[in-house]
């Protein structure tokens, strides 16, 4: 008899309106969705930014994380079910049998390269300095990130393999799923998690002590190593997400998780020489008529 670990068993709906359920995961994401604006809202007031780029901003950020991450996993993961004329609709439909489900798979990786496209696009349409607004949006990220991986603990969903340790979690509702589910596991969502909120708290405090004054993307590039080393780590311990993964000497994630690391390392060797452009408009705001305005 196990009675050293974890059973785990809980809802992952919260409660129900009708047909719809709302997840922890969905919560989660709400959450730190409202915090992340507010923390970056606060930075722009502080430096004297017009906080009406950041409220058009969020659109850009929302539509980029959720399509990123969405096409990331569908591509990455399970292109072999997804681009076929049998389920490519399903990739942004979040129904399933009548009841909305939200979207079962999304994909970290994929999102990181939808918000540096978005922000492309936003720069040059605003002029405002991509890297300065990247080193303050990456705090909020390790936050959001820190969140979902809460939501994944939620739906029993994303751990790693049998462990002996003593906080190793029985997910039970994965009895159909996993031939193996009786055995404990390494509950790598938690691990990702405390990370997240440790990467989270040293940008944030890094951030506070500069007050905002540091060489533009110092905090994006080591953001960027810590945040994917640690992934790169945790991968060794967790189970693989497609069968395609088995055998691999290094998984999918650690794969996809590589070129943000080296790229990290990179732009913060560009950082620490000034090599980047400075300040939020390096070249000056753009025309009136080309910044977002609020309506009167």
């Amino acid at each position: 008899m196990l009675s050293n670990v974890i059973h785990w068993n809980v809802d992952p709906v919260m409660f129900n309106i009708g047909s719809f359920g709302m997840r922890y995961y969905s919560m989660g994401f709400l959450i730190a969705f409202v915090l992340g604006y507010y923390i970056v809202s606060r930075m722009f007031k502080q430096e004297k930014v017009n906080t009406d780029y950041l409220e058009s901003l969020v659109i850009y950020m929302f539509l980029a994380t959720l399509i990123g991450a969405r096409l990331g996993h569908c591509l990455f993961y399970e292109p072999n079910k997804f681009l076929t004329s049998e389920h490519w609709t399903e990739i942004f439909w979040p129904f399933h049998n009548g009841s909305f489900t939200g979207f079962q798979g999304l994909a970290s990786h994929g999102a990181a390269v939808g918000i540096l496209l978005a922000l492309c696009l936003y720069w040059r349409r605003y002029g405002m300095n991509a890297w300065w607004f990247l080193d303050r949006l990456v705090i909020v990220v390790a936050l959001g990130g820190a969140f979902i991986r809460l939501g994944n603990l939620f739906n029993s969903e994303i751990y790693g393999g049998p462990t002996n340790l003593p906080w190793g979690f029985i997910f039970e509702h994965n009895q159909t799923s996993d031939s193996t589910w009786y055995l404990p596991k390494h509950p790598t969502q938690i691990y990702e998690s405390l990370s997240y909120f440790i990467i989270f708290g040293v940008s944030l405090w890094y951030y506070i002590r500069k007050k905002g004054n540091f060489k533009t993307g110092t905090i994006f590039g080591w953001w960027l190593v810590a945040l994917f080393g640690v992934r790169f780590l945790i991968e060794f311990v967790k189970n693989d997400q497609v069968d395609f993964e088995a055998g691999m000497a290094l998984n999918m994630g650690q794969i996809l998780s590589l070129p943000f690391i080296f790229g990290g390392l990179a732009i913060a060797w560009l950082a620490h020489n000034s090599k980047l452009p400075q300040g939020a408009f390096p070249k000056g705001e753009k025309k009136k008529k080309s910044t977002p305005q609020r309506k009167k």
